[in-house]
């Protein structure tokens, strides 16, 4: 049996070379691997100075392409739940992102990626770029965009903080603020040396658990903010392996983008989506 991961490249010298049977020939994988690996982006070509993935085994080749293989059998078999439409704006669309879905591929694949499945999934199939990110053990609302244009002009709206959302969370213990009478909690410990603002809000206590259902807004964008803020406090998100207390086989995290609302760069008119509460957390979800 061939080796559960194979990088393979190789330079055309026949224009009537076929791709999969160049690169079956390459890593001694079957055809059909070769085919399976080709769909779930394993496969990349090169021609002068582009270089994209191939997912058609029969595309025309020339004399100096290259193909590309990144075969990871773990990647390859990795499966995750389907995304579901919220809403679909044409040049644009709202996904429910689950849980293990990631928001960019790599060289090893990307059949398990947001984008992709919004590519192979909208009527009429449209190019979905990626605008925004979400861990890939949170769920939640993930913007996509078909245009570049628009993704770009989506993008700047997160990039410049024009829009309103806000997450929920399940954290461990009773979240409270001792400082005052304010029900909300503004944390703004650094995150890698940059500033990161957060606002934490209680929306529900469980005393039989000892966990709180938490409602966070933040002002930045760092990577993993509200799980190293809410653990900065001594509240780290439930299901959190990375910054917080769980063990693998406890549950997955408890953290869910929820609402979003701008101003649409298309029609200029605003635009509010609210997460279905069958799709957000829930405390009695966990007992």
């Amino acid at each position: 049996m061939p080796p559960n991961k194979i990088e393979s490249h190789v330079t055309v010298t026949s224009s009537e070379d076929n791709a999969a049977s160049v690169l079956a020939k390459a890593s001694k994988l079957s055809k059909q691997q070769i085919k399976q690996a080709m769909t779930k982006g394993a496969v990349w070509h090169t021609r002068q100075q582009h270089t994209s993935r191939l997912r058609r085994g029969k595309k025309a080749l020339k004399i100096g392409d290259e193909l590309h293989l990144y075969y990871n059998q773990q990647v390859l078999q990795h499966q995750v739940d389907d995304a579901e439409l919220i809403a679909d704006l044409d040049q644009y669309s709202l996904w429910y992102k689950p849980y293990g879905m990631l928001c960019q591929g790599s060289k090893w694949g990307d059949h398990t990626t947001i984008n992709r499945y919004a590519q192979t999934h909208l009527t009429p199939d449209r190019p979905a770029f990626i605008i925004h990110r979400l861990d890939r053990a949170a769920t939640g609302l993930v913007l996509i965009g078909h245009t570049k244009r628009t993704t770009a002009a989506l993008a700047k709206l997160f990039e410049t903080r024009a829009l309103d959302k806000y997450y929920q969370v399940i954290v461990e213990g009773h979240l409270i603020n001792l400082q005052s009478d304010n029900p909300s909690i503004t944390i703004n410990t650094p995150i890698d040396n940059k500033p990161a603002c957060s606002h934490a809000r209680l929306l529900a206590y469980d005393p039989q658990q000892h966990r709180s259902m938490v409602e966070v807004k933040i002002e930045s964008g760092r990577k993993h903010q509200i799980r190293i803020h809410m653990a900065s406090i001594g509240h780290p998100v439930v299901g959190d392996r990375l910054h917080g207390v769980a063990k693998e086989s406890d549950v997955n995290l408890q953290l869910t983008s929820c609402y979003l609302k701008f101003a649409c760069p298309i029609t200029g008119k605003r635009k509010e989506f609210v997460l279905p509460d069958r799709l957000r957390p829930t405390l009695t979800s966990l007992i």
